[in-house]
């Protein structure tokens, strides 16, 4: 599919002319969420679509895992992200002759993603058979204040002539249920295909409500709707899977016909229909006591403050600043009003993956929105702080100690039914347990307010029942998969080697820090101190010869990949058995360079300039994950214009479509990762020490940058020109002490602190890419 044109606006998604061939594409791009709530970016009258959608998070269903064969602790129920009743249909006729973009060619045809409005606007205009040219204009919101709610305001208006105008407005039930899922099982098909019963119907003048219960997840959910006609004639009827109200009105030159359509949902696991359909319904009366103009009221004070405390601004790269707005509006609206459920890796923005959450979750978008809303980063924590029991149930399974997080799934169970991939990549217990700690270091919280220390206490049991000790002393992680999935199930990942090291030490110190809580867990000092000396004798793979780190135990002894000879066999997991690349030097994504940033006081700059040249030149990036990582240590290696070229990829992957899979959702952790390219890439930040720390760098192509971060309470604005980087308290009375450049500088409400720009000081030359994996933006 190819992308999308858009617009380049600083505050703005615009796409000028509607292009029928990336609807799927832009769909996505123009979705709405708010964490609990979100809607796929769809033509109001239905038709044509990619795939449409409502979501509600924390709403799936279950079905059966089959296997060619059989095997002891493969998981055997999978889960689903389930599309909910859905809202969105405004059928419109014109005379009789229904809109429909393929038939009548619209003069104009636009929509417009306002990030600063939080509403999505569209414009259609054309001449009716009657020569009488129309014009409609919709805006949608979901909003960011009721969570429960969203609203679409149609207006439909004759121009230069009269028409008899007839607009049907739906709440349709179950009927569309893409689940994401590609398995050929009968039994599968069976579970997802029809996976609501329609419990109840309530219809009212000017709308109604159903409930509907999943066969077999057992959840209730509820829709309501009503509406507010100005100019028309209204009736409504319904039946056990949709509420239809109609408007009709005979329109002269120059009038118009306008109805505001608000909806709101609820659901619940435990409550009886008529309950959760009265929740539905207080939420749409709610909606209309606001009215329109009140939900838009509030929609942008959310946004306001937002922008307030989130804002960033680029001066040399129009593209790069639109960018990098959209990816903060997605990332913090897709957890603003969440609860009790996980953000997945599409969000509420398609059914890719089933709509699971990964470990990408807690790598990329829970370190962004500590820094960004560290309130919205506490409930996501606290759902997997939630999930631990089903985590210890799960390493019990795989004969282990602790708990064994999720790898991919929905309510904390694990649902993934591969192997290498999946429950070899045990460095998903140790991103979990970073996200956790870095939570803590960055706002000063308890960490047990979001229920840390079990969780960094139950995966520290988890590496001592995995890691072995040789006859020499050192300590080793056998049968892992590491970030990268073009070299499964390995010995002594460096990354998942030091990432567990980290979990160790980690939990070591909580468990000093809150010793009462610790020993409810039944930690003692024998406990830590084996943490600390496992720690310690964890093994590093290291090459003398080439002076650089394997990525795991002998990488660098593999035959290289022929990347001259296949330069359009990509993505090379597409075009090759995995039996050609375990066990050849190519990287699906970065793995060892990863470790350089989240692991950066176990290198020296040489070691990571050394690696990062190694690296780069063996990574084809076929995962959106890579982007990000490769910009920050690219910078981190003093090589900003390359830094900027990542950071470029990773903003733009949905905008331009840059992996080809947005169709099914956004990027979310390349989302949550174009932000931190930006601020810990060209900023040089770092959270993971007792003080805040900037390094910054500006590329030749940009003159100026700026950001903010809430650090320990305090909100600051970090910006940086050619004459250098001024640091300013913005909020929070109390002085913050901020590293820059290595000097430790006290920042005041009264005084910011600035400090010259330094050139950057690469040890060695630019590193180069394999043939045709360039960044790609």
């Amino acid at each position: 599919m190819s992308a999308p044109t858009l617009d380049t606006e600083p505050w703005l998604v615009r796409e000028p002319h509607v292009d029928l061939e990336t609807l799927g594409v832009t769909e996505s791009v123009f979705s709405l969420s708010n964490g609990y709530l979100g809607i796929r970016g769809t033509l109001d009258e239905v038709e044509p679509f990619g795939m449409r959608g409502t979501y509600l998070s924390g709403v799936y269903e279950t079905h059966p895992l089959s296997y060619p064969e059989g095997g002891y602790g493969h998981p055997e129920v999978g889960e689903a992200l389930l599309t909910v009743a859905d809202g969105t249909p405004l059928r419109l006729l014109v005379d009789g002759i229904p809109l429909d973009v393929r038939e009548v060619r619209p003069q104009v045809h636009e929509r417009t993603l306002d990030l600063r409005a939080g509403t999505l606007d569209r414009r259609v205009r054309w001449t009716a058979l009657s020569g009488t040219t129309i014009e409609v204009s919709s805006r949608r919101v979901v909003s960011l204040a009721e969570r429960s709610v969203c609203a679409v305001r149609y207006e439909v208006r004759a121009l230069d002539g009269p028409a008899h105008v007839v607009v049907r407005s739906e709440l349709v039930a179950g009927e569309i249920t893409p689940t994401g899922v590609e398995n050929d099982d009968p039994r599968v098909a069976e579970a997802l295909d029809s996976a609501f019963e329609t419990l109840a119907t309530a219809r009212e003048a000017s709308g109604g409500a159903f409930a509907s219960r999943t066969r077999r997840s057992g959840i209730t959910v509820a829709a309501a709707v009503s509406h507010d006609v100005d100019g028309g004639r209204v009736s409504t009827h319904d039946d056990r899977h949709r509420v239809v109200t109609t408007v009709a009105a005979d329109l002269h030159a120059g009038e118009s016909v306008s109805i505001v359509k608000f909806v709101g949902y609820s659901w619940s696991y435990d409550a009886g229909p008529d309950s959760v359909v009265g929740e539905a319904s207080a939420a749409v009366s709610s909606a209309l006591d606001l009215a329109w103009e009140g939900l838009l009221a509030g929609q942008r004070a959310v946004l306001d403050e937002l922008w307030a405390t989130a804002d960033v601004e680029v001066d040399g790269d129009p593209e790069l600043q639109q960018a990098l707005r959209y990816t903060i509006f997605q990332l913090c609206c897709s957890a603003a009003c969440i609860s009790d459920a996980p953000v997945g890796a599409k969000g509420l923005t398609g059914m890719g993956y089933s709509g699971h959450t990964f470990w990408d979750v807690e790598g990329f978008v829970l370190p962004a929105l500590t820094l960004l809303r560290p309130d919205a980063a506490a409930r996501l924590l606290r759902w997997r702080a939630e999930t631990i029991d089903s985590a210890r149930e799960r390493a019990r399974t795989l004969g282990l100690a602790g708990a064994a997080f999720a790898w991919r799934t929905i309510t904390g169970r694990e649902v993934s039914a591969y192997w290498p991939a999946s429950t070899a990549a045990m460095h998903v217990n140790a991103d979990v347990a970073r996200a956790f700690w870095l939570y803590q270091n960055v706002t000063g919280a308890d960490l047990d307010s979001v229920g840390g220390l079990a969780v960094l206490v139950e995966t520290a049991r988890l590496w001592m029942s995995l890691g072995h000790e040789d006859a020499a002393g050192g300590w080793h992680l056998f049968g892992m998969t590491g970030p990268d999935e073009y070299t499964g199930v390995v010995d002594d990942n460096v990354f998942t080697n030091l990432m567990a090291r980290a979990n160790l030490r980690r939990a070591a110190d909580a468990c000093r820090r809150l010793q009462a809580r610790a020993a409810e867990l039944g930690v003692d000092s024998a406990e830590t101190a084996a943490w600390r000396a496992a720690a310690e004798a964890v093994h590093v793979p290291w090459d003398e010869g080439l002076r650089v780190h394997p990525m795991k135990d002998n990488f660098t002894a593999y035959e290289e990949w022929p990347f001259e000879d296949r330069r359009d066999a990509y993505p090379v997991q597409q075009h090759h058995h995995y039996a050609a690349f375990y066990r050849r030097q190519v990287l699906k994504q970065a793995d060892l360079v990863q470790a350089l940033w989240w692991c950066r006081d176990e290198f020296t700059a040489e070691e990571v300039a050394r690696d990062l040249d190694y690296y780069e030149a063996r990574t084809v990036r076929d995962s959106s994950l890579s982007a990000a990582v490769q910009a920050v240590v690219c910078a981190q290696a003093q090589h900003p214009d390359l830094a900027l070229r990542y950071l470029r990829e990773a903003a733009l992957v949905d905008l331009r479509d840059v992996q080809g899979g947005t169709a099914e959702g956004l990027h979310l952790a390349s989302v949550g990762g174009a932000w931190l390219a930006f601020v810990a890439g060209l900023g040089g930040l770092r959270e993971d020490h007792e003080d805040l720390e900037l390094a910054p760098l500006l590329p030749s192509s940009l003159s100026r940058t700026a950001y903010s971060v809430t650090w320990r309470g305090r909100l600051l604005r970090v910006e940086t020109t050619r004459q250098g980087t001024t640091v300013t308290l913005v909020r929070g009375g109390e002085p913050v002490t901020v590293v820059v450049d290595g000097a430790a500088l006290s920042v005041t409400a009264a005084a910011p602190v600035s400090v010259p720009l330094r050139a950057p000081t690469p040890l060695l030359d630019e590193p180069r890419q394999p043939v045709g994996r360039e960044p790609r933006a």
